[in-house]
């Protein structure tokens, strides 16, 4: 990947609490920087995420191990397919993923993920 490249990508994650939430979302982050909100501990059973950056480098950036989730999480990944692939790769390193459907456009890919604990 070249420098600068622009990266967008929507996470949108059901099944779990904030806490589960976060820990995907903090996985992603040294490979798309920081998002524009962390989930809350409102009570939701959706949150939804997006990082919206200019990537530096060469996007060999390491994610950390995953942190423990305390139940099954889906994730829908939305973006272009280089963010989706990036995504998926940076989750399926991090956590035990059971792959579910997949959507191909032009410009846009969305990908569901099982993440489990």
């Amino acid at each position: 990947m070249t420098s600068g490249t622009h990266l967008a990508l929507t996470l949108t994650l059901t099944g779990g609490s904030a806490a589960d939430a976060r820990a995907v979302v903090h996985t992603l982050q040294p490979v798309f920087g920081s998002p524009d909100t962390l989930p809350g501990d409102d009570g939701a059973t959706v949150y939804t995420v997006t990082f919206d950056t200019d990537a530096q480098g060469d996007g060999n950036q390491e994610a950390p191990a995953g942190s423990g989730l305390s139940t099954s999480v889906t994730v829908t990944l939305q973006g272009s397919p280089d963010a989706v692939r990036r995504a998926d790769e940076t989750l399926s390193a991090a956590f035990k993923v059971q792959e579910g459907g997949a959507a191909s456009g032009d410009q846009e890919q969305e990908r569901e993920l099982r993440l489990e604990p």
